[in-house]
């Protein structure tokens, strides 16, 4: 039986706006990949949020890899968060940092102390994210697709059993938007990785159909689709 790593049963979820999501249940199974999608306004973000604690559960149940959201201590969430890779839609690179600095900053922020163990991780997973060489170029030297491949770099710091990808290919070509595809769904099969990517692209999903989690009168409507695998 497969393991469930995400589960929302009953949530409401609110923002300082108000209610902005009703009764939310779904489950996430260990390597899924789940597409997030819904009208600009209908409430993928502050969903988003829930999950990394940036915005409070307070109604229903909600579980993230073993962490009861509802009743999560402060002091517990960057441990909740060392379980999430999380892949922005505007990069949120440190542009000020080399791409191997950006990469040793989430390491040694995670509990990374052994200078050769974070270099020999930061080698493996450029290499893993096809960026082999870009550890000594600043963010801004790198193209749109290079930046969005540092950013899952990142994210894969710590082996995840989560992805969260908030539009991770808006920014993007169409080609270099298909490479990014690509890699998230290697990355989901091969490492077992659940994948959860907010997206307004509907020929991505066309073309890699999986589950859908569609935001809609204010609520989470479950559309099995087809899986990725």
């Amino acid at each position: 039986m497969a393991e469930v790593i995400i589960r929302y049963n009953h949530v409401d979820i609110h923002q300082s706006s108000g209610l902005i999501l009703s009764d939310v249940t779904f489950e996430i199974e260990k390597g899924e990949f789940v597409y997030l999608i819904g009208r600009t306004g209908s409430g993928k973000t502050s969903l988003l949020k829930t999950l990394y604690a940036d915005v409070p559960v307070k109604t229903g149940e909600a579980t993230i890899c073993g962490f009861d959201m509802t009743n999560i201590r402060k002091r517990d969430i960057p441990l909740l968060r060392r379980k999430l890779g999380i892949v922005f839609q505007d990069f949120q690179l440190l542009n000020d940092r080399t791409v191997a600095q950006n990469l040793e900053f989430v390491l040694r922020a995670t509990g990374w102390e052994n200078k050769d163990t974070i270099a020999a991780r930061i080698d493996e997973v450029m290499t893993e994210v096809g960026v082999p060489d870009k550890g000594g170029k600043m963010p801004y030297q790198l193209s749109g697709g290079e930046q969005q491949r540092v950013v899952i770099a990142r994210a894969l710091m710590n082996n995840p059993p989560v992805i969260i990808a908030d539009e991770p290919t808006a920014n993007l070509d169409p080609e270099t938007a298909a490479d990014i595809m690509n890699l998230l769904i290697r990355i989901n099969r091969e490492h077992d990785t659940a994948v959860l990517m907010a997206t307004h692209n509907y020929q991505v999903i066309e073309r890699y159909p999986a589950k859908i989690f569609n935001c809609q009168n204010g609520t989470i409507i479950v559309e099995r689709g087809i899986v990725l695998k």
